[in-house]
């Protein structure tokens, strides 16, 4: 054991994976919290926008489409890597949550990585690399190379096809760039639970004018120990010889707590590009307003995070895979709960004939009807109507 764990240290690159692969690393924050990916995770307004990122990203399908000579595209569903971002990724891990790890680890550590493990051209098998065994090394041709820390000892350099990279904006961590605002939250939270546990009481000091003896003084200690301690905290302490209790430390009202925490929730979802109201935070939603918030969501936030994906996805591809072949990711999900918008969206489609009835019926699971491949429009033209027929020229009269 360890001559394995000096074997790690020992090599030129111990600087970037040895330490990174076993220590967490963080730093310490001016409200005198470490703040690190995982310690952040325990912070509940980041656990709750990182999971409304990954779940998002992980919820979408994901598609290899082949281009059609004459426009247009069919979806690629004898690729081999079509199965492996729509259905299974491995034997063991479904494509949904291996989306979902690498979105999470591109947020916490900036990156996300994932082996295409493949047999001959054929990729068989995505396998998650965790971030912080991975590095990426600039080659002298600038084509980058992989570099990951094996479990038995020793790297082992992969190329650049060979790993799906997922980064966040230009490989900064989210956590890390904004770990003073996650810190003073979590400060925040520790604060308060000092309060309650100390019985809701603030501390402060024993007022008397003239001087007590010895046996007094013990006699005092041990009551209010006894009415503010364990199981008795918040008892009523009785006060002696006109003694009083003068507070020090400023209260939570005085210190507008409560704004100050509603604050931080607000800035750690816009460190993290979450609307507030996605992670339960209500203060400025309104029936109005909350379907243009999730509205902004998807277009500022997800779409562009689709962009990134759908590129490194495609990267897996041959050169000449790539002039036929594309990934793409299909958002009608995130719309699936609004039944009524979702119908209205149909109808039109089908009405502009941009949809059939039965291709819509597909993307409800629904089975096709005989006629349904038609393009009418139903408000005018009736499934199976006919032409009506030219009218007769009218004779002349003598």
């Amino acid at each position: 054991m360890l001559a394995k764990f000096l074997s790690i240290f020992s090599r030129k690159d111990a600087a970037s994976t040895g330490w990174s692969a076993l220590v967490d690393s963080g730093r310490e924050t001016a409200a005198g919290i470490l703040v690190s990916p995982d310690i952040a995770l325990r912070c509940a307004p980041v656990f709750a926008g990182v999971r409304v990122r990954s779940e998002t990203i992980g919820s979408l399908p994901a598609s290899i489409f082949k281009r059609l000579p004459g426009g247009g595209k069919e979806r690629a569903d004898d690729h081999p890597l079509h199965d492996r971002i729509h259905g299974r990724a491995n034997a063991w891990t479904g494509a949904p949550e291996l989306f979902m790890q690498l979105e999470k680890d591109a947020t916490l550590y900036g990156h996300g990585y994932a082996l295409a493990n493949r047999s001959g051209e054929k990729i068989v098998e995505l396998i998650r690399l965790k971030s912080n065994t991975v590095t990426v090394e600039d080659g002298s041709d600038h084509e980058p190379s992989y570099r990951v820390a094996l479990k038995s000892g020793g790297t082992k350099v992969y190329p650049w096809r060979d790993i799906l990279h997922i980064q966040s904006v230009d490989g900064l961590s989210p956590i890390r760039q904004c770990a003073e605002s996650i810190g003073l939250c979590m400060a925040m939270e520790q604060h308060a639970g000092r309060i309650f546990g100390n019985g809701g009481r603030p501390s402060g000091v024993l007022k008397l004018k003239g001087k007590i003896n010895e046996s007094t003084l013990e006699r005092l200690k041990a009551s209010w120990h006894n009415a503010h301690a364990g199981e008795r905290a918040g008892h009523t302490a009785i006060l002696e010889d006109g003694i009083e209790f003068d507070p020090l430390s400023f209260n939570s009202v005085d210190l507008q707590f409560l704004e100050l925490r509603t604050f931080q929730v607000t800035d750690i979802a816009r460190a993290l590009g979450v609307p507030p109201v996605l992670i339960a935070d209500y203060g400025r939603a309104t029936w109005g307003n909350s379907e243009q918030m999730a509205q902004a969501f998807l277009t500022f936030g997800i779409l562009p995070r689709l962009k990134m994906w759908q590129g490194a996805i495609n990267r897996l591809l041959s050169p000449e895979e790539q002039r036929t072949h594309f990934a793409e990711f299909t958002v009608d999900e995130l719309v699936k709960a609004d039944i009524s918008a979702r119908f209205e969206a149909y109808s039109k489609a089908i009405s502009a004939r941009i949809l059939n009835p039965n291709e819509a019926r597909a993307k409800e699971n629904l089975p096709p009807y005989q006629g349904g491949e038609e393009f009418l429009n139903p408000n005018i033209e009736p499934a199976g109507a006919t032409a009506p027929a030219p009218r007769a020229k009218p004779r002349a009269v003598a």
